[in-house]
């Protein structure tokens, strides 16, 4: 007979089936293929070591899609735990009867407006001033997207399999070309060389800290930028006005948390980590983080680093602010403007 905790996975299960049915055409092509390729990998057990087997995974992805046909009309399940029935968007309560049995859930609204679920086991709970952060381990039910952090409400869920999925992608990734690279710099400490899985266990515990303490700077930008820009940044359509002011809201998390962190407590693998995934917006928005961080790897002095830190977070403080009042004169309408007043203030 199944156990309470098999029976919550399948029906959390479900819930993500359900979601990707209705979400997964979202992506890209490519985008796509590569994650359900290590959807499969994950459902089946493989390690990062092993080759997956090409002719297995065509079968599995016709197979989960024709499942996806089935579902996309569907409801989602509710929850029963000790006898007790919850909505599957009640986190906040379900986490409240799984915790104390060292298991850790999450149902909310990801990216696209997709809701995103998973269940996995407890691997550490803590709580901050302002909000709780819990460390999934090894997960039971997942959906496609499988973020490896993400904040709902007071709490934030950072989950170890999807960090180390993600880092894994990265390593791949680099290894097309093997630059020598800030990516060449941090995979570095790491010897993956000697043993993908060993060096790819380390590398999550280490970038555990990273994403830690980004997601203690979105919490501390969120208080800064209030409730007026969540509800921009929600009726914003899909546009680069869209992606430019989350990037805004990113670098300022990463000046008010991240980069203070990673310089204070010296993590050189994860400032090389930092350095080499700043994506393109990022990247166009804070040229001077580039020239900081060469002359930190050219000569080993962080204090470049230090004052551009100090410095963005007043600009990017001040940039999100002028974006914000911008959106509320135009009624939403000015997404030109918006994408000016960015374009106009890089760092």
């Amino acid at each position: 007979m199944a156990t309470q905790t098999e029976l919550l996975c399948t029906t959390v299960q479900e819930n993500c089936d359900i979601s990707d049915a209705r979400n997964a055409a979202n992506y890209t092509l490519c985008v796509y293929l590569l994650k359900m390729r290590e959807y499969f990998r994950w459902e089946n057990g493989f390690t990062f070591d092993e080759a997956l087997p090409r002719e297995a995974v065509g079968d599995w992805v016709q197979d989960r899609e024709h499942l996806w046909e089935t579902l996309e009309e569907e409801s989602f399940r509710s929850l029963r735990i000790d006898g007790e029935e919850f909505d599957p968007f009640d986190t906040e309560k379900i986490n409240q009867a799984l915790v104390p049995k060292q298991y850790v859930y999450s149902g909310g609204i990801g990216f696209r407006a997709a809701p995103n679920f998973f269940l996995a086991r407890l691997e550490s709970k803590e709580v901050y001033n302002d909000f709780t952060m819990y460390i999934a381990a090894d997960e039971c039910a997942r959906d496609l997207t499988s973020p490896p952090a993400m904040t709902l409400g007071k709490n934030v869920f950072i989950r170890r399999e999807s960090l180390s999925r993600l880092l894994w992608e990265k390593y791949q990734e680099w290894l097309w070309h093997k630059n020598e690279n800030a990516m060449a710099k941090a995979l570095s400490f790491y010897e993956f060389d000697k043993g993908v899985s060993d060096a790819l266990d380390r590398m999550t515990d280490n970038e555990l800290e990273a994403v830690t303490l980004h997601e203690i700077g979105e919490f501390i930008a969120s208080g800064e930028l209030g409730d007026g820009w969540r509800e921009m940044i929600v009726n914003l359509p899909r546009s680069r006005a869209e992606f430019m002011a989350r990037a805004v809201k990113d670098l300022l998390a990463d000046c008010f948390s991240t980069l203070p962190g990673l310089i204070e407590n010296y993590n050189p693998a994860s400032l090389h980590f930092y350095a080499a995934n700043l994506t393109s917006v990022r990247k166009e928005l804070f040229p001077s983080f580039q020239k900081a961080y060469q002359a930190w790897v050219d000569t080993n002095n962080l204090q470049p680093l230090k004052k551009l830190v100090a410095k963005g977070v007043q600009h990017w403080s001040f940039v999100a602010g002028d974006m914000l009042a911008c959106y509320e004169k135009t009624e939403g309408r000015g997404l030109d403007e918006l994408e000016r007043i960015v374009a106009e203030n890089p760092l």
